[in-house]
């Protein structure tokens, strides 16, 4: 039998009709925001399934804008995401999307920054606020975002993973949990770490300066209280 969890049964605070639907979706666009990087000028949603189909009617544009704006979902301007990017100049499409085997409240962003950096990460909302990140570049990944998280794209030859799980033994972070993915053997690969506490600034600069380490992104998590 599953054991939930007191946010589970209670349930984000949001602004909007769903969990699914804004909650959730408003993490999705943040996350999306943060691995991005750099100033955003354009965003293409392609929405799978549920989303596609009623993305008007709960909501479902607003919230995500409002992540990619770098807003949680129970803040009070998500109402008026839509006008407030306009304003910054960020231009934002919905587009409804057959993204295959996925979970039905899925979308896959294309951003773009300035610059000329595009960047596309796809995501679900499973529910009660929760969501699931599995592909950032085109590489298949998975994390939830409800722990400290690093994600690092560097070159798939030996002794990466060491060296970057001996800096966070060095600083006492505890790894909760970690993965690799990679699509051919010897071109790049991508590792995600989920860990119980912080990383500072200081630890992330030293784990950019590895060789072989092309890209660092950290991600931090909903505090308690937040949706």
């Amino acid at each position: 039998m599953k054991k939930y969890g007191v946010f589970e049964v209670l349930g984000p605070i949001m602004i909007g009709p769903s969990s699914s639907h804004t909650a959730g979706a408003a993490r999705l666009g943040k996350i999306a925001g943060t691995i991005a990087g750099g100033k955003i000028t354009k965003v293409d949603f392609l929405l799978h399934g549920s989303f596609g189909k009623t993305y008007k009617g709960h909501g479902t544009d607003r919230a995500l804008v409002a992540g990619i704006l770098g807003m949680e979902p129970s803040d009070e301007r998500l109402r008026d995401a839509l006008t407030i990017a306009k304003e910054k100049g960020i231009e934002v499409n919905f587009i409804e999307e057959d993204l295959g085997d996925v979970h039905p409240n899925t979308v896959k962003f294309i951003i773009k920054c300035q610059g000329g950096g595009e960047v596309t990460v796809m995501g679900s909302s499973i529910g009660g606020g929760n969501i699931q990140i599995t592909e950032v570049d085109g590489d298949k990944v998975q994390f939830t975002g409800a722990y400290p998280t690093l994600i690092i794209s560097h070159r798939d030859v030996p002794g990466q993973v060491s060296k970057v799980t001996t800096l966070l033994y060095e600083e006492n972070i505890n790894i909760a949990f970690m993965k690799v993915f990679r699509n051919h053997r010897g071109t790049i690969a991508t590792m995600v770490f989920e860990t119980d506490h912080s990383i500072p600034e200081e630890v992330l600069s030293k784990i950019n300066s590895i060789s072989e380490i092309a890209r660092v992104t950290y991600i931090s998590p909903v505090k308690d209280g937040e949706a």
